[in-house]
């Protein structure tokens, strides 16, 4: 992209009171931004409102110094950056089909991406792993050991690189990608010059590497609230399907499954304890149509991907399939099968093993050293499914 094409693109999206349905408009009207800006008061004001016409004839004060920002992040070698207005050819075709496709995509990876393809070279196998962002260690786990067996069947794990369950997820897609793959796509929702949340700078580096980084906001723009139930359209749009790995009732991910739905996509949720709050939102999708999923074979098979290579069929991904999980237990621990798969507190486990209080406690310290079980706050603890 010239630096003036940059720079109408980037007035466009800075004018106050458009949006992106607006500028969508004046796009169908007048084509390229660079018209849309010769165009006189009369001829905005039948496409748009007289003080939205207004503001598309007044130049933004901060257009300058976001344009020269914004050509200097394009010109790093350290990485592979685009901006990707609509229109460009490797502006994301799945995008186009959302009700509320982004005006721009600032995006950063690999430079051999772009000459492979771009994104649409993996718009056919994309998932979304989304879920709370204070999992527990169980549900961190298990958004891992998914995306890892499934970025080994060739999908392209895409999530919100928020703390928790997307971290989780997008780590295990980097695991388990081969090295020619698009392992993950994160969807932030900050300008791509920052990394939020701070803890995934390191990931955030990993990811550009391997992956993509993408966000519809301009350079500079901080973690604002809104904006993050806002680019999760953005998550749903780019995937085939929705995994929802844990989640509470009110939950932003509950939001990206609704958007799935809207889109017309899958959308898949892991069982979890009934006792557990993290759990209900993922129950709550099930009895409203969302597929109840015990393994990523399960996801394989609804999305008619089985062909894909496939390298860890019997990965046991949800503490739900606990007959399944049976095999995994040492015969003489009866104070693994007392513990079952749910939160439960020493006093509990006392009453179904009949141990005293020392020897309990001696031997679920045994445990977590092995990684069996982990301690969780209330004084209850939770037995760990090993992949």
């Amino acid at each position: 992209m010239e630096r003036e094409e940059l720079r109408a693109w980037l007035r466009l999206q800075l004018t106050p009171g458009v949006g992106d349905s607006g500028a969508r408009r004046l796009l169908a009207q007048f084509g390229l931004p660079q018209q849309i800006f010769q165009q006189s008061a009369a001829s905005l004001e039948a496409v748009v409102s007289a003080t939205q016409a207004a503001a598309l004839l007044r130049e933004p004060a901060e257009l300058s110094s976001l344009l020269e920002s914004t050509w200097q992040w394009l010109q790093t070698e350290a990485d592979a950056r685009r901006v990707l207005p609509l229109g460009d050819p490797d502006y994301p075709q799945s995008l186009l089909n959302i009700e509320d496709p982004p005006l721009l995509l600032y995006a950063m990876g690999p430079a051999e991406l772009w000459r492979a393809g771009g994104l649409n070279r993996v718009a056919d196998r994309c998932l979304a792993v989304v879920g709370s962002r204070n999992p527990t260690p169980q549900g961190a786990a298990n958004a891992r050991q998914f995306s890892v067996a499934l970025a080994q069947a060739g999908l392209t794990i895409v999530s919100g690189m928020a703390l928790g369950i997307d971290g989780a997820a997008h780590e295990g897609a980097l695991e388990g990608a081969d090295a020619d793959s698009l392992a993950t796509i994160a969807v932030v929702g900050t300008g791509l010059d920052r990394v939020y949340p701070k803890q995934h700078r390191v990931l955030a580096h990993r990811i550009a590497q391997r992956g993509m980084l993408l966000s519809e906001y301009a350079l500079g723009t901080p973690p604002l609230a809104a904006n993050f139930p806002r680019r999760n359209r953005i998550i749903s749009g780019l995937s085939q399907g929705t995994l929802v790995v844990e989640a509470a009732l009110q939950s932003g991910s509950l939001i990206t499954a609704r958007l799935a739905t809207e889109q017309g996509k899958d959308v898949f949720a892991i069982p979890g304890s009934i006792h557990s709050t993290q759990a209900r939102g993922c129950h709550a999708l099930i009895k409203q149509g969302a597929k109840l999923v015990e393994s990523a074979q399960d996801i394989l098979e609804e999305l008619q991907l089985d062909n894909r290579p496939y390298t860890a069929p019997d990965l046991i991904a949800t503490h739900a399939i606990a007959a399944e999980a049976e095999g995994q237990l040492q015969p003489e621990s009866v104070l693994l099968q007392a513990l079952g798969y749910d939160a439960t507190s020493l006093d509990t486990l006392q009453a179904r093993t009949g141990l005293d209080t020392a020897a309990l406690q001696a031997q679920l310290m045994t445990l977590e050293l092995q990684g069996e079980v982990t301690r969780l706050p209330g004084g209850l603890f939770q037995r760990l499914v090993q992949a």
